[in-house]
């Protein structure tokens, strides 16, 4: 992305955030880009909005990869913790590029119809249990980049998600003890194609959720330690300025504990893996009559002490 570019989206950044931003130390962990370094790296946000501390370059010996990172625990966070509470050089926001900060789960677990209000909007009971489905690894883009798109589908949907960041490996997990196994939260855009998941592919949720472009995150893994309470944010979604979704994630019909309970029965989380909990009401199809993403359109996905991300439709 040219430098000229960086600095639109970070204009368009300061514009959308309807919470200010405020210089912190909470743990805000990125992974990046920049022009003098070679391939990916690791980070620190210096506050919603803010430029970005190199971790790898205060502690060579961290791993450059979010995964990793996470896989390590204890010892990598702690290494965190330090820099972030020196003083270190701050590269300006605008001479980095922000990846996804976690590339290459080993899964991304999704949840359907677990907000209350979504529930209203579509007159269907609230789940007994939660429903869940999954979009691949390689859907996920950062949290500035493009949607394109896909020529297969006439009905591509917003849909902004709090996500959960899996810290620590576990089967059967106790909801008691979950919040153990998170290493934090991020904002996700769970892109939709409506028409293959209405009237394609048997009704199938999979191959309508996981285009290429289909779930841009970021910008920053915010840890669960810097967050007051992860179901009592705001979350809202705005296409082209309009606000389109507004809710607050303490209308999640299951909360974080029970969706790691739920699904770990199934299956072994891992570090790095990521859980997008569902959305709220005021998606595109079904508004009368029902509205979807065209080219040009830019969709900002925002929730407070998370940050926005910020995707051009291609």
């Amino acid at each position: 992305m040219l430098v000229s570019g960086r600095r639109r989206l970070l204009t368009a950044l300061l514009q959308a955030q309807k919470w200010p931003f405020q210089p912190s130390r909470d743990m805000r962990l990125v992974q990046f880009q920049a022009p003098h370094l070679v391939g990916p790296h690791l980070g620190l946000e210096t506050g919603n909005g803010g430029g970005v501390i190199n971790l790898n370059a205060f502690d060579p010996t961290l791993p450059k990869t979010m995964t990793q990172f996470l896989e390590q625990g204890e010892a990598t966070l702690s290494v965190a913790r330090r820099a972030l509470a020196a003083q270190l050089p701050v590269l300006p926001r605008s001479e980095v590029t922000f990846l996804a900060p976690v590339t290459r789960p080993d899964k991304v677990v999704c949840v359907g119809m677990n907000y209350v209000d979504h529930c209203k909007e579509q007159n269907v009971p609230v789940p007994k249990e939660p429903i869940i489905f999954s979009k691949f690894a390689s859907s996920i883009v950062g949290p500035y980049d493009e949607v394109v798109l896909p020529p297969e589908s006439q009905e591509v949907d917003w849909e902004v998600e709090l996500a959960v960041v899996i810290g620590k490996k576990g089967k059967h997990i106790k909801a008691t003890d979950a919040m153990a196994h998170v290493a934090g939260f991020t904002v996700a855009h769970d892109v939709s194609a409506r028409d293959w998941l209405t009237t394609r592919n048997g009704k199938q949720w999979l191959l309508g959720k996981t285009f290429d472009t289909f779930c841009p995150l970021g910008p920053a893994l915010v840890t669960k330690d810097s967050v007051a309470d992860p179901h009592n944010l705001k979350i809202c979604c705005r296409v082209n300025g309009e606000v389109v979704q507004s809710s607050n994630t303490n209308q999640m019909v299951f909360k974080t504990e029970d969706l790691i309970a739920w699904v770990s029965q199934f299956v072994t989380f891992h570090p790095g893996d990521v859980i997008l909990t569902g959305t709220p009401p005021g998606v595109g199809v079904f508004r009368k009559p029902p509205v979807f993403l065209r080219k040009g359109d830019e969709v900002q996905c925002e929730i407070e002490e998370l940050g926005v991300i910020i995707n051009k439709v291609v």
